[in-house]
């Protein structure tokens, strides 16, 4: 192999020529413009762009590209995360990471080590604390961080976004005290006698979050690079980055005319941008090599279902006072949805509970018929909890369900609990909306969820966690084929971006964008999906990742 990355690498450093290029002797799989499934030995490309697909008959037809011996790998088009948070990724690879970590004391004592590495930091910021993971699944308290760090502020992202766990001085400088009312669309965390606990949820992060230090063209460099390589690391050559500020807009535009976006990004412009409409009267920004295009907006309903801020029609089954929250409030949703729709842009709306889809669905409603826009190929993100009696709407409305299949397999064990039986019939409900119709458009979310597809696809397919658990698939009727589950990560996640003439697929005309692979996951066994290794990584005919032998 390693003889073969040598060819390959001279041959992208060599000055462009005129001959194309051909990948020969590969297992290649893509979806042709109607998403049926073709396969392919032989890849031709020039300009960045595919000129052909085909087998043997290739040799013949183009004796002068320049050849490269695939070496009977497996070649996919690269996979698109449809919601994902670049810089959040970033963030998390550089600060302390509490993914899968089994209590509150031993994350304590990692942000604790954490923080003796890193003396130069005025704030310790961290992220991926899950509580439902912990013996007693209770929200831990600033007293866990104080007894740890108490010289400087910490603030601990939950693993879904939408908490977080401070310690004593964090409080202190937010002036977060018993009298401290409740922000809009948050919940401060109290005790019996009404005491702040050190957890925030949603909306009440702010008052701590806030005062972090601004963010420098340093920092954002530093997390875009870190985010980008391990992006293409694990296959993904596009992105859907949900919800970004002015700062990252005008960032990711700077890195464009550099020509140094490590991927291809679809930003989601932050509804909650104070210079929103002055952002939407710029209109659509489109680099001309498609690697950044910017005509949409990300809008927040509610909260999650493992902080019990997914918004519900009914109370939490195992909260009977909690029926979640809306961030956003309902009389913004009217002029919110009009304002971005009569400018043509894309409106992207988070909806987790079955409440906040209901809300979501109605506005799209009302203001469709009003302000027009039915056609913009308009998402609800996540779409976690609907109602069977909504689900139906998403076709009739054209929304796009934009969803996570990891999602799934991380949140059955405590799901039920949450929801109960009944509403479990329209969660998670993958196979559902496509019977009826409607495009999937897959992600990740990460960094909410680890950014590797394979473990989407995998999930996806079985319905079960790394483990194989539970034996028979979680709700497994909810289940995708390989070859749907592939559509929703490439073709659907393209269409789910007004991109599908251009990526989510090989056919002539589209950006020679691909992976090779370690196997074949069109005919291995399902449970074995998310350990394929990415070996390759192409952007428009450049190879941008190659796995170390």
């Amino acid at each position: 192999m390693r003889n073969w990355l040598m060819l390959v690498i001279s041959l992208m450093s060599c000055v462009v020529s005129a001959a194309p290029t051909q990948i020969s002797n590969v297992r290649g799989y893509t979806l042709d413009n109607d998403g049926r499934l073709i396969s392919f030995s032989n890849l031709i490309f020039d300009g960045g762009k595919v000129i052909a697909i085909g087998n043997h008959e290739l040799n013949n037809k183009y004796p002068e590209a320049n050849k490269i011996d695939g070496q009977n790998k497996v070649l996919l088009p690269g996979l698109i995360d449809a919601h994902g948070h670049v810089m959040g990724l970033g963030e998390t690879l550089l600060e302390v990471d509490l993914r899968d970590i089994g209590s509150a004391n031993l994350a304590a004592q990692k942000v604790r080590d954490y923080a003796n590495q890193h003396s130069d930091l005025t704030w310790i910021t961290g992220r991926g604390w899950n509580q439902v993971l912990w013996p007693d699944k209770a929200f831990p308290t600033a007293q866990q961080l104080d007894e740890y760090i108490s010289d400087r502020p910490v603030v601990l992202s939950r693993v879904d976004g939408h908490a977080s766990w401070v310690n004593s001085k964090a409080l202190a400088l937010a002036g977060i005290t018993k009298e401290t009312l409740d922000p809009p669309g948050g919940k401060i965390i109290r005790d019996q006698s009404g005491q702040p606990t050190g957890v925030l949820i949603d909306n009440a992060d702010l008052l701590v979050t806030s005062l972090l230090p601004r963010t420098s063209i340093d920092s954002m460099k530093n997390k875009l690079n870190a985010a980008g390589e391990h992006l293409l690391s694990v296959g993904i050559t596009s992105t859907h980055d949900a919800g970004i500020s002015e700062g990252v807009y005008d960032y990711y535009q700077q890195r464009v005319a550099e020509h140094s976006l490590p991927v291809r990004i679809y930003p989601m412009i932050s509804a909650s941008d104070p210079n929103l409409s002055a952002l939407l009267q710029k209109g659509f920004v489109q680099d001309q090599y498609d690697y950044l295009s910017i005509r949409s907006v990300k809008a927040y309903g509610d909260g999650a279902l493992g902080s019990r801020g997914a918004a519900l029609l009914a109370p939490y089954s195992d909260a009977p006072q909690n029926s979640g929250l809306l961030l956003t409030r309902e009389s913004e949703f009217k002029p919110l949805f009009d304002l971005v729709l009569s400018h043509g842009f894309q409106l992207n709306f988070h909806a987790i509970g079955d409440r906040a889809n209901r809300k979501v669905l109605d506005q799209f409603e009302d203001s469709f018929k009003r302000v027009g826009g039915q056609d913009f190929r308009n998402r609800v993100e996540h779409a976690q909890v609907v109602s069977l009696d909504d689900i139906p709407r998403f076709l009739s409305l054209s929304i796009i369900p934009s969803m996570q299949p990891t999602h799934a397999t991380s949140d059955k064990n405590m799901a039920e609990d949450r929801i109960g039986k009944t509403r479990l019939k329209g969660a998670y409900a993958w196979h559902t909306f496509l019977e009826q119709g409607s495009p999937l458009a897959f992600g990740s979310d990460f960094p909410v969820e680890l950014a590797n597809p394979f473990f989407g696809l995998h999930a996806a397919v079985t319905r079960q966690d790394r483990e194989n658990q539970p034996v028979g698939g979680w709700i497994p009727e909810e289940a995708m084929t390989i070859t749907q589950a592939f559509r929703a990560f490439t073709l659907d996640a393209a269409y789910a971006a007004h991109q599908d003439k251009i990526l989510g697929g090989l056919t002539v005309g589209k950006w020679a964008d691909f992976i090779l692979v370690d196997q074949d996951i069109f005919t291995i066994k399902p449970q074995d999906i998310w350990q394929t290794q990415v070996l390759q990584t192409w952007i428009g005919g450049q190879i941008r990742f190659s796995k170390a032998d």
